[in-house]
């Protein structure tokens, strides 16, 4: 059975629980276990970075193209932009729901580790074990600050497109638009902040998945 489908037969059968810890003891009996899942959930995040770079660039086109209107539907161009808004919204929660996934595993997985370690009797295996577990966390705690770093700049971000978008709203005409092309600089600068960052916290999660599979 292909892997992701049995990850989805074991996440269904324990959505009503709502138990993590249930969750990964289930992965485990069928072989797959928390570094694996540490692995998938870093790559998920990753994933879901590089999805919201591509929406707050979308949406930062959509902002632009309805500031430069200069003719035509005015309210299609607003609704437009608007929507970009709400998709760039969907796409940050959606980066912060993946770091909290990454988080919940590390937790286990590095608790599972420690645990683990205590019941090695053999000094030098031991040894190596706690070098390789300091290793792995010091890489882990990089990869979350970049991460969170990324994830602090999407709501001022956020925060400025839904002033914007209520502005507009409730003054949708050219005078509007006008009072708002001001502050179209900032929003550019802070979206570019943004995708520098997210830029690294992909690069951080690329080295390492490369090192908790040992590659």
């Amino acid at each position: 059975m292909k892997k992701h489908i049995l990850m989805a037969i074991v996440s269904t059968s324990l959505l009503l629980s709502g138990c993590q810890s249930a969750y990964y003891g289930a992965m485990e009996k069928v072989g797959y276990h928390k570094r694996d899942i540490m692995v998938d959930r870093v790559t998920d995040a990753k994933e879901s970075q590089e999805e919201a770079q591509e929406q707050f660039s979308s949406a930062l086109e959509e902002i632009q193209a309805l500031l430069n209107h200069d003719g035509g539907d005015l309210e299609k161009a607003y609704n437009k932009a608007k929507d970009e808004y709400e998709s760039s919204q969907d796409a940050a929660d959606d980066v912060s729901n993946r770091i909290e996934k990454v988080e919940d595993v590390a937790d286990a997985l590095f608790d599972e580790w420690q645990t683990e370690i205590g019941e090695i009797s053999k000094a030098s295996l031991r040894r190596n074990s706690e070098s390789k577990l300091r290793e792995t966390k010091r890489s882990y705690e990089q990869l979350v600050r970049t991460m969170k770093r990324a994830e602090s700049k999407m709501a001022p971000v956020l925060t400025a497109m839904k002033d914007n978008m209520l502005y507009l709203k409730h003054n949708l005409n050219a005078q509007a638009i006008g009072a708002i092309k001001g502050e179209f600089a900032s929003l550019q600068t802070d979206i570019t902040g943004l995708i520098k960052e997210m830029n690294k916290s992909i690069d951080e999660s690329t080295k390492f998945i490369a090192s908790i599979e040992g590659k």
